[in-house]
């Protein structure tokens, strides 16, 4: 079992961080991280296995802060109606505010064959039973429909943040903030698209 704590590994993971996002997950070598971690090629392989398991590593640092965060977020809210809002503004600041780590997650992550293949993450399905525990939640208080089946409701509504987000860190040219994006994403699946489902026509 090999280590993951002391401050050569955090150094490593976040040398890691940097070196993916600005050479990418497939260009990136061992010996690059090291350089910039600042220790012998040799040290890597006392926390890490390859490189797969140093992006694998990176991604659960990443979601167990993540996943707190989002707990504390959501929890200051009482009605589920804004309990799903803050989740989307939540989830989409946090590009602003790490951007290595946002294009890591949104494209780096997914060139890695074991990650996409092998992997399963418990911290990832704690973040998506957010959204479902909300959506239950907002049925029992009579807000969201019942005939709603909320496993599949948190990936769908996850699935359109988290193509925002892919969109995000590769486009060049932004029309809109990431205040409106949340707020028209958290509208699309609260309201629907049509005016009215009983008036199609109406206003």
């Amino acid at each position: 079992m090999k280590s993951r704590n002391g401050d050569k590994y955090h150094r490593i993971i976040h040398a890691a961080t940097k070196v993916f996002a600005k050479k990418g997950f497939f260009h990136a070598k061992v010996s690059d991280i090291a350089k910039e971690a600042q220790v012998a090629d040799g040290t890597i392989y006392l926390y890490f296995d390859n490189k797969d398991d140093i992006l694998i590593s990176l991604f659960e640092e990443q979601m167990r802060a993540v996943l707190e965060n989002m707990i504390n977020e959501v929890s200051r809210e009482k009605d589920a109606v804004k309990k799903i809002e803050r989740f989307a503004l939540t989830h989409l600041r946090l590009i602003e505010l790490n951007k290595n780590m946002a294009e890591i997650i949104q494209v780096e992550l997914r060139q890695s064959s074991k990650f996409m293949k092998e992997y399963k993450n418990e911290k990832f399905l704690q973040y998506l039973n957010l959204i479902s525990d909300v959506i239950r939640e907002g049925q029992e208080q009579g807000v969201f429909r019942k005939s709603v089946i909320p496993e599949i409701a948190k990936r769908a509504f996850f699935g359109a943040l988290d193509e925002m987000s892919r969109f995000w860190v590769l486009s060049s040219h932004k029309k809109y903030d990431i205040e409106t994006a949340a707020k028209q994403i958290s509208e699309y699946f609260l309201y629907g698209l049509i005016r009215d489902p009983a008036h199609p026509t109406a206003e």
